[in-house]
């Protein structure tokens, strides 16, 4: 559809705003002492600015025709009759014009409101007197030093000059109405026209002087008689009074005294004078086109109704009856580019106000509406609309808050409309400009239109004018290049935002000029206490995240306040403190405190965390801290309403709703918090970044208030969508997945240990409680991949189930370590032999076998000589030299060194490599994933030499990796033994942990000794 600016051209003075309030105000007297502005004085621009309406042609044929005297029996006096500012002085000045239009000066355009054979071709004698101007205790300058006091001394200097007045200067100075016949002399048989206007502003300036409402009413009388009496004389006046008789502008009370005073001179003349309406209210919208636009082009105009009206008929039932009539489509093609709502709005409603001048007073509001589009030429604007009345402007807020008296809407305007030049120095925005940036960046602007609609709808007298509902508010902003989902999404955030709309149930969409509720709670919050409301938020973030799958650690300050041990076997659930971490927009590496907790322990953090793969941590996010905050301060200001003495200064129904919104408080701060709380970061070694093995996920946003204050739900629902949790109901992860990834590969392991490496291999899935882990084993067992083994208990595949213990005396030993061990299938028991001590026999003679089948011997001990230990490789190489010290080794004959990183492993193979008096094996397992979904895998075993390109080849495979899991571990045998006596043993710890400082899984034998 094409826009105003495609179709219309307005008027210079209106496209420039250089229109003068003088171009709005006529002023009949300058007019006719050629004083005036060049709008009204000039003729043929007064003409070209006027729409010829049916009023103002019939008043100048009529007026015509009885000056001319080629009327006959024409009327000879004539009332204007329109509300105030309805075009009663225009047409005053239209009557001017004409009438000194003769065949000498002729006007430009002047045929198209009435034939220029009507007019008089002689001179024509013109008085008016003007209310407004009038002067009665000083005397108005006249001219030659003469000062009318009275409507009769003016009219008499102006139709016969100095000599005129002298005729009537007493009755002017004592105030006493000259008769019918001294009148009747001024007009010297000349064609003669009087013209009142504003009598009742006049009434008003002598209100206080005795007599000079008889002597008016005497003076009308004569006047009536005298233009009666001669056949070339009329008179034209104005009356403030409706079709009803009544009069409702500022000056009610003196036009209804001139009505009837009029009323009665008319009785007395025996002649009623011709109503005329200079305007009437279905051409009122042809006034303001012809005075606005220069041109409208009748083909865009078409094209855009067109557009509008099939608009309307694609909106259905949700628009008001009124846009299926086929009459509005006509109506607004007449009006365009003036939308049907804006004349039914100025008229119906904003006209009822008492200091509204009607046509006038449209006319100073479109201009400067249609001035500030013309500057600002929105896309959208394809019709003037009501929500293009822009009250942040301010030269239209200076229209509505001083001219129309609406400064009570002074602070509605600054909070919600538009934050413009009237809301005072340094004002943010308003809350429909806030609505716009947050969520119509690159649209209209949705909330600002829906905002000045409603306004303009609220400036009535009435109350029940006052606001619209939600279909007229379609209907008013609604055009070709608008959309209504997007009116009622601002509509629905405004409503819930505003702080001086009606909140009452069931009132129109209309403002107020006190704050509503929304306002009165954000003032609560302002009073709340900055330490309370933190203290609400700690404590509700405590709640959300408690629960049975985690131990939850809140707020911790450093690696000492999460301790690193088993516990209650629960893996812990760590929320960092708001304002101590936080994540941004984007995600390059975990906080700082949490990778310090994750690699930590102790007062210090200065000893190595082993049980890793039991920490979880969730972050907060930058973005969402402010609304989270909010949303406590938000429920502890409607707490503070809830107090009786507050409740009671508030109505019936916001009492209701404090109570409601206090209610739904708690759930909307558990939203808030998981909202916020968005970001969890688990162990993995496909690490987000930085140095240590921590992932990231997002929470969804949506589901996080699906189960408001179930934030620890949400973290477990998320990590088990990851594989990454195993909860006591989840299907064990296969034995074969376990052996591969554990120490249990090397064919033996503890359940105690087994258990520990869950909670300490980044890797594995985390394991909440023990029933997992032991379905597990117990899977492993019946499926023939392990063998279960404590004390005299054997239980493999094939055996009745038996109860499994996590302990140190339990193993779980791979099923083909326990076949090279001897060890299952079970040993044949040998033949029978007699009894011993201690043999126990049943009562069949047969020997009684241990339970869970037994009968097997104990897993041959851990040779002589044998140590281990783990931590940071320093301090496990100390730990394994005290160990061997201590039982009695002098010299190592065996060295098994596993890096639990990868990257440590690596830096090694040259310190490793150039152990002299070793023979030294480098076994690298594991492999990677990438991002296209395939994986690698391999074996490798061999020299340091043979090593170094396989390290080359991985680590600048791993860079790019999805995923990794990698072990790296070195076995040294020494030839002659690693003496533990003097210092060998501590320098080699030097050399080595010069290169790697990881946590590493150390072992070691000592070497025979020599005699």
């Amino acid at each position: 559809a094409p826009t105003i600016f495609d179709a219309c051209r307005p008027r210079a003075d209106v496209l420039t705003g250089s229109v003068a309030e003088a171009d709005f105000a006529a002023d009949l007297a300058a007019v006719i002492g050629g004083r005036g502005s060049a709008e009204y004085c000039d003729p043929a621009r007064f003409f070209a600015n006027t729409y010829p309406t049916r009023g103002l042609r019939n008043l100048l044929a009529n007026v015509g025709r009885r000056l001319s005297g080629t009327g006959g029996e024409a009327a000879a006096i004539f009332r204007l009759d329109t509300s105030y500012g309805g075009g009663k002085t225009h047409a005053l000045i239209s009557l001017v014009h004409a009438v000194r239009a003769r065949d000498g000066a002729p006007v430009s355009g002047i045929d198209e409101f009435v034939e220029p054979a009507l007019l008089p071709a002689e001179a024509v004698r013109v008085a008016a007197f003007d209310g407004e101007n009038a002067d009665p205790a000083n005397g108005r300058a006249m001219g030659g030093g003469v000062l009318a006091h009275t409507p009769w001394g003016e009219i008499a200097y102006a139709l016969a000059g100095r000599e005129g007045y002298e005729r009537v200067s007493r009755s002017d100075r004592e105030g006493a109405a000259p008769g019918a016949e001294t009148l009747r002399e001024l007009f010297g048989g000349a064609p003669t026209l009087i013209l009142l206007d504003e009598l009742s502003v006049y009434l008003r300036k002598v209100q206080r002087l005795a007599g000079a409402r008889d002597q008016l009413t005497a003076f009308l009388t004569s006047l009536f008689k005298a233009v009666e009496g001669a056949p070339r004389a009329a008179l034209v006046y104005t009356l403030a009074i409706g079709k009803d008789g009544r009069a409702a502008d500022a000056y009610g009370e003196e036009n209804r005294f001139i009505g009837d005073r009029m009323a009665e001179a008319e009785s007395v003349s025996a002649r009623k004078a011709t109503l005329l309406n200079p305007t009437a209210e279905d051409e009122t919208v042809q006034v303001l086109r012809r005075r606005l636009f220069e041109q409208v082009d009748d083909a865009q105009a078409q094209a855009a109704v067109d557009a509008y009206r099939d608009k309307w008929a694609l909106m259905g039932s949700a628009l008001p009856a009124d846009a299926a009539r086929p009459e509005t489509a006509q109506e607004f093609r007449a009006s365009y580019p003036l939308h049907p709502e804006v004349l039914a709005t100025l008229t119906g409603k904003t006209a009822t106000l008492s200091n509204f001048q009607r046509v006038r007073g449209m006319l100073r509001l479109l201009a400067r509406t249609i001035a500030l589009l013309w500057q600002e030429r929105p896309a959208d604007a394809t019709a003037v609309h009501l929500h293009h009345v822009d009250p942040g402007h301010e030269p239209i807020r200076q229209e509505i808050v001083t001219r129309l008296g609406q400064g009570a809407y002074l602070p509605a305007i600054a909070n919600d409309i538009a934050a413009g030049a009237g809301a005072g120095e340094g004002a943010g925005r308003a809350l429909a400009q806030q609505i716009d940036a947050a969520h119509h960046g690159g649209l209209p602007p949705y909330g600002a239109y829906v905002a000045r609609t409603i306004f303009m709808h609220t400036l009535a007298f009435n109350e029940p004018l006052k606001g619209l509902p939600a279909e007229r508010l379609r209907y008013s902003v609604l055009g070709p290049a608008t959309e209504m989902s997007f009116i009622d999404d601002a509509r629905d955030r405004f409503v819930a935002e505003s702080a001086y709309l009606d909140d009452r149930p069931g009132a129109p969409l209309r403002f107020l000029a006190e704050a509503n509720l929304s306002l009165i709670i954000r003032r609560q919050e302002q009073y709340v206490d900055a330490g309370d409301a933190r203290a609400e938020l700690h404590d509700r973030i405590k709640r959300v995240f408690e629960g049975r799958t985690f131990e939850m650690i809140p707020f911790p300050g450093g690696p000492f306040d999460v301790p690193d041990e088993v516990g209650d076997g629960r893996p812990r659930l760590i929320v960092l403190a708001y304002d101590a971490a936080r994540i941004g927009d984007s995600v390059d590496a975990a906080p700082e405190l949490a990778a310090r907790i994750y690699a930590r322990k102790g007062a210090e953090g200065s000893a190595l965390r082993m049980l890793r793969n039991n920490l979880a941590f969730v972050v907060a996010d930058s973005e969402l801290m402010a609304k989270m905050r909010h949303a406590a301060v938000r429920r502890l200001a409607l707490q503070a309403l809830l107090r009786p003495e507050r409740l009671a200064e508030l109505a019936e129904h916001q009492q209701a709703t404090v109570r409601e919104q206090a209610a739904r408080s708690a759930q909307e701060l558990a939203v808030a918090i998981q909202q916020c709380y968005r970001h969890l970061f688990y162990p993995s070694p496909d690490r987000v970044g930085g140095e240590v093995d921590l992932a990231h996920t997002a929470i969804d946003l949506p589901a996080a208030s699906d189960q408001p204050g179930a934030g620890q739900q949400q973290a477990v629902r998320a990590l088990r969508d990851l594989q990454k949790l195993r909860l006591p109901e989840d299907e064990p992860d296969s034995p074969a997945y376990v052996r591969d990834r554990t120490p249990l590969k090397r064919g033996s392991i503890t359940t105690l240990a087994l258990r520990d490496e869950f909670r300490r291999a980044p890797a594995l899935p985390m394991l909440s409680g023990d029933d997992i882990f032991l379905r597990g084993i117990r899977r492993g067992v019946e499926q023939g991949d392990y063998v279960y083994q404590r004390g005299e208990l054997l239980y493999g595949a094939g055996d009745p189930p038996a109860d499994l213990l996590i302990d140190e005396r339990a193993l779980v030993l791979t099923m083909t370590y326990a076949r090279n061990q001897g060890i299952w299938p079970r040993p044949k028991p040998p033949p029978s032999t007699p009894s011993v001590v201690g043999e126990v026999r049943q009562p069949d003679g047969t020997e009684e076998q241990p339970a869970g089948g037994g009968g097997g011997a104990e897993p041959p001990p851990l040779p002589p000589g044998a140590f281990t230990a783990e931590g940071v490789l320093r301090e496990a190489l100390l730990k394994l030299w005290e160990q061997a010290r201590a039982g009695g080794a002098d010299r190592i004959g065996e060295l098994t060194i596993r890096m639990f990183e990868a990257g440590d492993g690596f830096r090694l193979l040259g310190a490793v490599g150039a152990v002299a008096g070793a023979d030294k094996v480098v076994t690298i397992n594991g492999g990677y994933g990438t991002s296209a979904g395939g994986s690698f895998q391999l074996e490798f075993s061999g020299p340091v030499a043979d090593a170094q390109p396989v390290r080359e080849f991985l680590e600048s495979q791993l860079r790019d990796a999805a995923e990794r899991s990698l072990e790296v571990s070195f076995e040294l045998t020494f030839a002659a033994g690693l003496p533990l006596a003097g210092d060998a043993a501590e320098q080699f710890t030097r050399r080595l942990a010069r290169f790697a400082g990881g946590a590493a899984y150390v072992a070691a034998t000592a070497a025979a000794r020599q005699d």
